[in-house]
């Protein structure tokens, strides 16, 4: 039974994987500070510990709304841009698939692939299918080979 390269491959790879930790990480210490900076200056100006607390909390909430409104903002973005990513290739190659064969072809090249190996990529015998399939992996032309 013949493997594809991807799923040959042994070793996972986690770069591609810890985006969301990067920015959970990088939103609470922006939280963590800002919030710490506002209760800081209401200390600083002698205001009592309920103002302090109620301060606090709600800069608190404030905060994780502004980060679930900007997260959910951004991720829908992502989804929308992909999807137009998607449509268009889907469109070009079942509208001119010597072009896009070109195109991954050059794209195999520009990797460091002499030219024989580059031109033994096959074209999809269902472009849509392997669009779709190559989707989670973030590379569009991946999923021309063992559709």
């Amino acid at each position: 039974m013949t493997q594809s390269w991807t799923s040959a491959h042994a070793e996972p790879h986690y770069s591609s994987r810890n985006n969301w930790l990067r920015a959970s990480v990088l939103g609470a210490n922006d939280g963590l500070i800002s919030t710490a900076s506002l209760l800081m200056g209401l200390a600083s100006a002698n205001a009592s510990n309920q103002t302090i607390l109620l301060t606090g909390l709600a800069a608190l909430i404030g905060g994780a709304v502004s980060m679930a409104a900007g997260e959910y903002v951004s991720v829908s973005s992502q989804a929308d841009t992909e999807q137009v990513d998607l449509q268009k290739e889907s469109h070009e190659l079942q509208h001119n698939p010597e072009r896009e064969l070109a195109e991954l072809t050059a794209i195999y090249r520009s990797r460091g692939l002499d030219e024989d190996l580059a031109q033994q990529s096959r074209p999809c015998p269902n472009p849509a299918r392997c669009l779709v399939r190559s989707r989670p992996r973030r590379n569009w032309f991946v999923g021309h080979i063992g559709c």
